[in-house]
């Protein structure tokens, strides 16, 4: 079985550089040792055709020292389309996590990473892709997270990295890199988010039938003795679906504590320990998500999304964006407004 595909086989024509809207270019770094999983969700995100359901188009390649089949584990096997070389023309480029973290990764893989960061290519890893990046010396004197059970090997085999379990994916100096499997899926949506805007990455989604973005981080799913009952994890959902279906009205702490039937302190335990961040940053996430979603759909004011998402004022929704988003929601909205979409 192959896991390459007929559109982008070698033989297959770049895309027309005359076309209306030129394609943002993936390059899937490839070598034996990969994960079959990562290079699946590679291609799932970037190498599916949904321009008919309004996602741009992306050129996803795979790319290799050579264009020879790679074996990967369980019969499946990936074809190349491209060298190396191509990775110049890329516009981000991901590394699949490994099978075996401390296997050595080929040298022009290695050089070529360099070469790429040297350029300021954005590169993203995937697991233990970061253990990749981490030989080519790209995560030096930065931070990085892998799988939570591969933390401590990391930090073992590459001290100069600093290595930390608490995010689902991070970045630092154009360098991403992501936990644990499902965090792959995770990070490869939230560049689409950043470059393309949250209705795209919501479309993606949609179609793969995962969410669009999942809060918090991995240490919700580090292996601890099961401290609650089913019945407190269901309450706590309900609550988190009433907030989000109320999200203009203000909400604190204790009156959501209150709706759960808990003190406030338990209850923020409880909350930090299902879903790795605090209830007043869950809140503020999900606003700037629901405030992202009207900037790119409708024409309302900016203090009308504001008061429709819970922020209160265009000062304070703002603020949020500088620190979620590291731009402002006017700006947001020229680089990501979708003309013809639903108003008001």
């Amino acid at each position: 079985m192959q896991t390459t595909s007929d559109r982008t086989r070698e033989s297959d024509p770049d895309p027309d550089p005359d076309s209306a809207q030129d394609p943002t270019r993936i390059a899937l770094v490839a070598f034996p040792g990969i994960r079959a999983f990562d290079v699946s969700v590679i291609t799932e995100v970037w190498g599916v055709d949904r321009t008919d359901r309004g996602v741009p188009p992306f050129e996803l390649r795979r790319t290799a020292a050579e264009q020879a089949p790679i074996a990967l584990r369980g019969g499946l096997s990936l074809t190349p389309d491209r060298t190396l070389a191509w990775l110049a023309r890329a516009d981000l480029i991901v590394v699949p996590g490994l099978d075996d973290q401390p296997a050595p990764a080929p040298a022009p893989v290695l050089e070529a990473l360099r070469r790429a960061h040297a350029r300021a290519t954005p590169i993203a890893s995937l697991c233990g892709g970061a253990f990749t990046l981490a030989q080519a010396g790209l995560l030096d004197g930065r931070r990085a997270v892998t799988h939570w059970n591969l933390t401590d090997l990391l930090r073992t085999r590459h001290p100069r990295v600093e290595v930390t379990q608490d995010a689902l994916f991070l970045h630092d100096d154009n360098i991403w890199t992501s936990a644990g499997t499902a965090a792959g899926i995770d990070l490869c949506l939230h560049l689409v988010r950043t470059t393309h805007g949250a209705e795209t990455a919501a479309t993606i989604a949609r179609s793969m039938v995962t969410a669009p973005f999942r809060t918090g981080t991995q240490a919700q799913f580090i292996e601890h003795p099961t401290p609650r009952t089913d019945r407190d994890a269901d309450t706590l959902a309900a609550v988190r679906a009433f907030a989000l279906t109320h999200l203009a009205e203000p909400h604190t702490v204790d009156e959501l504590a209150a709706r759960a039937g808990m003190s406030p302190r338990s209850f923020a335990r409880h909350f930090q320990a299902t879903t790795g961040t605090t209830p007043l940053r869950w809140l503020i996430t999900q606003r700037v998500a629901a405030a992202q979603k009207l900037l790119e759909r409708t024409d309302l004011p900016l203090p009308e999304v504001a008061r429709r998402t819970g922020f209160g004022s265009e000062i304070t929704m703002r603020q949020h964006f500088a620190t979620h988003l590291s731009t402002s929601p006017r700006d947001y909205r020229l680089a990501f407004h979708h003309p013809g979409q639903t108003r008001g």
